[in-house]
């Protein structure tokens, strides 16, 4: 009688991947999983304990692949943009997965790639030691947080972001001045969330970068 075949756990982590990209991590399960890889899952959380430990892999391999061939250039400033946008490229091509990474981050070695960057550039920037910590992890917060929002963006069908562009314009053009006078004022200049963000991201990523060098000694 042959055995049930053995998944390595790259292959699990395919898989997995794939099953992501149409869906996301709240209706993502291992049954799902081991149905998809025509096994039990029994099996599979003998290469990952939980869910969540299985999720974090799967995110951090997007974060070791973005790293892959990543050499850091120029000044401090640079080099954490060219991360940032380097970051949200690697998720903007499977946007089911930047909310994974920010709602579970990772400890893999994709994880320590990204840490091991992001604090030898505020160092490089002349930061006292004792504030690098805090530096690090509000700006990774912050990329976190716009990759995921403008990853978001990009799982919408063309019918949903026509839908939310309908409801947007009935709710800002048909603000009641008496109620929303500045809605109401603003309301042909206010432009919907889902509105360019790619300057958006930038934008403010480069403001915060600013804020880190405007305290510098």
């Amino acid at each position: 009688m042959t055995g049930r075949r053995r998944w390595a756990t790259e292959e699990i982590l395919d898989t997995a991947a794939e099953l992501l990209r149409t869906s996301d991590a709240e209706s993502f399960s291992v049954r799902k999983l081991a149905a998809a890889l025509g096994t039990d899952s029994s099996s599979l959380y003998r290469h990952f304990r939980t869910k969540t430990e299985l999720l974090r892999a799967v995110a951090d391999r997007i974060l070791a692949a973005a790293m892959d061939d990543y050499r850091p250039e120029g000044d401090w400033k640079q080099r954490l943009t060219a991360l940032a946008l380097r970051l949200r490229e690697a998720f903007g091509q499977q946007p089911q997965l930047a909310s994974i990474w920010g709602r579970y981050a990772s400890s893999g070695a994709g994880s320590r790639m990204v840490m091991e960057e992001v604090l030898q550039a505020l160092r490089s920037s002349g930061l006292p030691d004792k504030e690098i910590p805090a530096r690090y992890h509000r700006l990774v917060v912050l990329i976190a947080a716009l990759i995921a929002a403008e990853a978001g963006v990009g799982t919408l069908s063309p019918d949903e972001r026509e839908q939310g562009m309908e409801l947007f314009r009935v709710a800002v053009l048909g603000a009641d001045p008496e109620h929303f006078p500045a809605l109401a004022h603003f309301a042909r200049d206010v432009r919907p969330l889902g509105a360019d963000r790619h300057a958006a991201f930038e934008e403010i990523l480069a403001a915060h970068l600013a804020d880190i060098e405007a305290g510098l000694p």
